[in-house]
């Protein structure tokens, strides 16, 4: 019986990433699936389509294409909960599965909610999150789980950007919050949790070369969401490096 490698992230801010435990799998014997929000079905690349707005820039399907697996599923959805992973995804997941990447979302992704986004992250996600790892678990539990975090959105702070500098101060400082729940839970499940801020360093919005998109009117989903180069620089490099 080969072992089963998951793959996954789960956020408001974060993902979750479950790399090869053990001996690593040649990559064309590997049935990849891809499941999660916004983050995982590419919002902010170029090419969405669909009501779950999947595009082949994500780093999904930057994935699969590189490393051609003997398969592969993209079933993120752009507003997809962990409550919509456990109920609508994980099901459909092939059960010979050996990698899935997988990222959910929350409402606490705008300044104006940072402060009830916190009380959610303390009250709320725990729970949420514990969930959903233990139904990964269950759909694959011979899994090696690597949970990388989520990037910061701007710089300490930026300068001549949208929002003011201490909106920026109070989005950053949610996403460190979140973060650390999400590695408390992680390492509660015996998962390994990774750092992704590396790969964005330098990189935040307003920085000369973002991988992020700032605020966007047209489409307004795009905001705050990794940009073409985000997900080929910053999320596909960390997801090489686990798979």
């Amino acid at each position: 019986m080969r072992q089963t490698t998951v793959l996954a992230s789960v956020v408001s801010s974060a993902v979750l990433s479950f790399g090869l435990a053990g001996p690593a799998h040649a990559v064309s014997a590997v049935d990849y699936a891809a499941l999660g929000d916004s983050y995982s079905s590419g919002v902010g690349a170029s090419g969405q389509s669909g009501s779950c707005l999947r595009s082949n820039n994500a780093y999904g399907p930057l994935w699969a294409a590189a490393n051609s697996p003997a398969s592969f599923q993209i079933l993120a959805c752009s507003g997809a909960t962990t409550d919509d992973v456990r109920s609508t995804q994980i099901p459909a997941l092939s059960s010979g599965a050996d990698l899935i990447t997988c990222w959910t979302t929350t409402d606490a992704n705008c300044a104006a909610k940072v402060d009830a986004g916190k009380t959610y992250v303390a009250n709320t996600l725990p729970g949420k999150l514990d969930a959903t790892y233990a139904a990964i678990k269950a759909k694959a539990p011979g899994a090696k789980v690597v949970v990388l975090s989520y990037p910061l959105i701007y710089a300490s702070p930026a300068t001549g950007c949208a929002l003011s500098t201490a909106k920026q101060t109070a989005i950053n400082d949610g996403a460190r919050v979140l973060d650390e729940k999400i590695k408390e839970r992680a390492q509660a499940a015996g998962f390994v949790y990774s750092e992704v801020r590396d790969d964005f360093s330098g990189h935040e919005i307003c920085s000369p070369d973002p991988y992020l998109n700032g605020v966007t009117i047209i489409p307004a989903q795009n905001s705050y969401h990794p940009n073409n180069a985000g997900y080929a620089k910053g999320y596909l490099p960390a997801l090489s490096g686990s798979a």
